[in-house]
């Protein structure tokens, strides 16, 4: 039967019994010839190694599996390169622990652009693990049309003749040159993919490197990158992210983009690993959260002006008496809030300086209370979507430069920015005074309550201009004593006279011996019977106090009074008075404590021996900054245990140099954004004087705990506040730009509420602000984990011997989910 058909295709027939044996083991032949060419590719392999996830994709697509083998074996060579799958090289384990950041050592850079040289590899060799997984997928799908062929040799041995399989053989032959045809095709179009990946890839390592470049260098200076690690992250940084969450998915029949993200993801050969990494980043973006930190707005009286320490509603109502604006001070809660507080709506990003001190954005700051009872006055005024300034003030409505220098005319020993240069606004109103006194290099800290004239220290951090709400109430300011080298108040609304003058003397504890306080103020020029009372007042108390009365002057275009009078420098006057009344302060009564330290009526003695801070004036700006206070002696021992003023002066050259060798170039920071900035826990002022040529202003904050450098910083020219980072700072929500915090957090952990800190950071940072923190790799592990969780950007990492660098972006996002505060609600 089988003699006949293949008979008929010959055209012939035959009878010889010879002849059909010989066809019969011609055929014969052919089909073991046809077996042994199929099966010579397959090389058996461990069924434990390819999962069945993987199996079942392979048999959908065996062209691409060809198409990957053959990409393999025109990448020169690269097979040579692989290693046994059970057994991964270094760089495979290098890949596999940085897709889990978990598994990392303390010390240890979280990146994703290590500068370590497993990572260098990575970037100089992108496909290095893929032709080995290429590879295997390509042995075990050619594995597969092995089975088949058997099934089917099998099925046909049952059912078929031997034409059939004569049929079968050449269906086999031109399928497989058809396929082979295919897969050419398909690895010519995959390898100009490749090629343009490559091209991107070699691109994008040139810039990293660049980038990092600058970032070892601007370090290296400062001592603070020497066998470090660095982790440079933008928007490369997202890009990245989003490529690995879906490189688990991808199949290897994807288009040309999906082909070039994989490359650049660079996930690593261990497929298990890449899940993982890529559930836990899932799981983060889904709910917002990681490791427990879940986040809720802040529900309260204040809404997005909310300050912890200021709107105590509960407390506030329980006060005995708010005779002495006790309503008006601090009054911070047992458990500060961990709640983020809201952003109004419509905010955006605050104008730049020098243009944000004539206009704000109104959305920003959507007050106009004091629009409608000071636009009169030049205060402020509402212009569309911006609120703008024309720099006026209830006693300069014409301008506060000419005002200004109106006051040095007067008083030219003042001399604004040389021999006066920190100075302290009363009762600042929008702080237009101290905004333009910039104009004459001089800084000011303006203060004011947070009170009726709504918002008006917001207004004035929103220009880019120093404050702080706070009021004199019945505790010090948070200063040092004999620091400000000027005193100002226009029509402060401070009953000086009262008490005893018990608020003047607290002016006399912050005045340097021979500094000056400026009032411009009705009882100065006006006539009437209550002004007349308080100005009779007001001179038998500055009298009594041995201030000098330099100059009494009005100006005639802002048609004001402005009287000035001088500390005296000695205690010569103090002995000669014929009542001791004010008293002089008990030995035993530091003028420099200040931190819930109760006003006391008496005044403090000038200092009288050279070497004490306080008996000669500082030097002139700019020369202050530089040179070490007189009074820093080489027998006392500073804060990092040098003789004093080598420590001050090792501080000043490490801060010059981590500033010009890495923030101002290595972080990337867009430096023109940034105008406020607080160092939240300086030491000498070294950050705020390596800054000094920007066109920024940085307050110092000296931690109640730590040592008091404050009086240094001042002296320097610079300022500063005390404050206990375990309460809330006295701002306003999105006050600063930039904030730095050196080893800050760690030590805020082992006293008090870690979490709290963070949440008021946030609320101090605005959108879009940055924060710098330095401190053990531990709390910076904690910090990046839980700034994630606020949709913060992790712009930077750097670690060495577990201490660290933490660079990071604060984002628009707030969360849903609120948080009633009770103690806040009206």
């Amino acid at each position: 039967m089988a003699l006949g058909k293949y008979s008929r295709v010959d055209g012939k027939k035959s009878s010889s019994c010879c002849s059909t044996v010989t066809i019969v083991v011609f055929v014969a032949l052919c089909l073991v010839g046809v077996w042994m060419m199929t099966s010579s590719s397959v090389v058996p392999i461990n069924s434990d190694v390819a999962s069945e996830d993987n199996k079942s994709e392979m048999k959908a697509r065996p062209s691409e599996s060809n198409n990957e083998s053959n990409k393999d074996a025109g990448n020169g060579g690269n097979s040579n390169n692989a290693v046994d799958e059970n057994s991964p090289s270094e760089e495979g384990k290098s890949k596999q622990f940085e897709d889990n950041r978990g598994d990392l050592p303390e010390d240890a850079t979280k990146v994703d652009t290590s500068l370590s040289s497993n990572q260098e590899d990575k970037n100089n060799k992108p496909e290095d693990t893929k032709p080995e997984e290429t590879e295997k997928t390509t042995e075990r799908q050619e594995e597969k049309p092995e089975e088949k062929s058997e099934d089917e040799k099998k099925d046909n041995g049952q059912d078929k003749k031997e034409d059939g399989n004569e049929k079968k053989e050449d269906e086999e032959d031109t399928k497989q040159d058809g396929s082979k045809n295919e897969s050419e095709n398909e690895v010519k179009k995959k390898g100009d993919g490749e090629a343009q990946t490559e091209g991107k890839d070699s691109e994008a390592g040139d810039k990293q490197n660049r980038s990092d470049d600058n970032e070892e260098k601007s370090e290296e200076g400062s001592g603070d990158t020497k066998d470090g690690k660095i982790e440079k992250k933008g928007e490369e940084k997202k890009d990245q992210d989003s490529q690995q969450d879906s490189g688990e998915k991808k199949d290897q029949s994807s288009s040309e983009s999906e082909l070039l993200k994989e490359t650049e993801t660079q996930t690593g050969a261990f497929s298990t690993q890449a899940t993982e990494s890529k559930n836990e980043k899932d799981a983060q973006k889904s709910t917002g959260a990681q490791n427990g930190y879940s986040w809720k707005l802040c529900n309260t009286t204040a809404g997005t002006d909310y300050i912890p320490c200021l709107d105590n509603v509960e407390e506030i109502k329980n006060l005995r008496s708010t005779k002495h604006y006790e309503h008006r001070e601090r009054h911070c809660p047992d458990n500060p809030p961990t709640c983020l507080v809201p952003l109004p709506e419509g905010y955006q990003r605050p104008v730049e300086w020098p243009t944000s001190r004539e206009k704000i954005w109104y959305h920003n700051v959507p007050h106009t209370k004091l629009a409608e009872i000071k636009g009169h006055q030049n205060w402020v005024k509402v212009s569309g979507e911006y609120l703008t300034f024309p720099g006026g003030g209830t006693q300069f409505k014409n301008g506060a430069l000419h005002y200004i220098d109106f006051i040095q005319q007067s008083v030219p020993e003042i001399a604004w920015g040389k021999h006066s240069r920190v100075v302290l606004d009363v009762g600042c109103g929008v702080a237009s005074f101290g905004g333009f006194l910039f104009e004459r290099d001089t800084l000011t800290m303006s203060l004011a309550p947070k009170d009726e004239h709504e918002a008006q220290v917001q207004f004035a951090l929103e220009r880019g201009i120093p404050a702080i709400s706070a009021v004199m109430g019945t505790k010090r300011l948070p200063y040092p004593g004999r620091v400000f080298d000027v005193v100002h108040c226009a029509r402060c609304r401070v009953p000086w006279h009262i008490e005893g003058g018990k608020l003047l003397l607290e002016l006399n504890r912050l005045l340097r011996p021979g500094g000056l306080f400026v009032w411009s103020a009705t009882p100065v020029y006006q006539k009437l019977d209550e002004d007349v009372e308080i100005w009779k007042a007001m001179k038998k108390l500055t009298k009594a106090m041995c201030w000098e009365v330099i100059s009494i002057t009005k100006d005639t275009i802002n048609k004001v009074g402005i009287a000035t009078y001088r500390k005296p420098t000695s205690n010569e006057c103090y002995e000669q008075r014929s009542q001791n009344d004010p008293p002089i302060c008990e030995d035993s009564d530091d003028p420099n404590a200040a931190w819930n330290v109760p006003l006391q009526s008496c005044m403090h003695k000038v200092p009288t021996n050279s070497s004490e801070r306080g008996s000669q004036w500082p030097e002139q700006w700019p020369a202050r900054l530089k040179k070490s206070p007189y009074w820093l002696l080489s027998s006392q021992v500073g804060v990092y245990g040098k003789p004093a003023p080598e420590d001050f002066a090792a501080d000043y050259e490490h801060w010059k140099n981590v500033v010009n060798k890495s923030y101002l170039n290595g972080l990337g920071i867009k430096w023109s954004t940034v105008r406020n900035v607080m160092d939240m826990r300086a030491v000498y002022g070294g950050l705020a004087a390596a800054l000094k040529e920007l066109n920024v202003w940085v307050v110092n904050v000296i931690s109640v705990d730590a040592p008091d450098t404050l009086p240094i910083i001042y002296e320097r020219g610079l300022f500063g506040i005390y404050h206990d980072w375990c309460e809330s700072f006295s701002t306003y929500p999105r006050s600063y730009d930039l904030l730095h915090a050196d080893h800050l957090f760690s030590k805020i952990k082992k006293k008090c509420n870690f979490m709290a800190l963070v949440a008021e950071v946030d609320r101090i940072l605005r959108p879009e602000g940055k924060l710098i923190v330095r401190d053990n790799v531990e709390t910076l592990n904690e910090l990046e984990s839980i700034f994630k969780s606020m949709k913060w950007e992790i712009r930077s990492t750097y670690s060495r011997d577990k201490e660290g660098l933490l660079f990071v972006q604060k984002s628009m996002w707030r969360p849903t989910e609120a948080e009633t505060i009770v103690y806040a609600i009206a």
